[in-house]
């Protein structure tokens, strides 16, 4: 009797996709009815952004990498159906971007995503 294997996520897809700035790579690597969960200063843990299935994760990708900045995965892990990264950006006026995700992974396929962002701000005197 044979042994059945299960497809690997595969990290060295996302590194390219995101540090080539090619959102098609990177929409591959999610299932068809995979789920984002965006938090952020504008999407706070209470009433997080929430995107389902490819082409909204397609359209959110475009914008991302549409606009003028580096990206950089800083670290990649995967353990069984579950991974991690971050991802560090930068635009052209020295504004930082970081942002944390835990993946699960569902036959080597992004079922679901929980991404954390934070990004400098300027601050204000009172």
């Amino acid at each position: 009797m044979g042994t059945a294997t299960t497809p690997g996520f595969d990290t060295e897809a996302l590194r390219r996709g995101i540090e080539e700035g090619t959102p098609q790579t990177i929409v591959s690597l999610y299932a068809d009815d995979a789920r984002i969960r965006i938090v952020d200063r504008h999407t706070q843990p209470s009433t997080p952004k929430v995107l389902y299935g490819r082409d909204e994760i397609a359209a959110m990708l475009d914008d991302v990498y549409s606009r003028d900045m580096t990206h950089t995965v800083e670290e990649c892990v995967v353990q069984g159906d579950r991974a991690a990264f971050s991802e560090a950006c930068t635009y052209p006026d020295g504004v930082r971007v970081l942002a944390e995700s835990m993946l699960s992974l569902r036959d080597g396929k992004i079922a679901e995503q929980t991404m954390i962002q934070v990004w400098d701000e300027e601050e204000t005197t009172g």
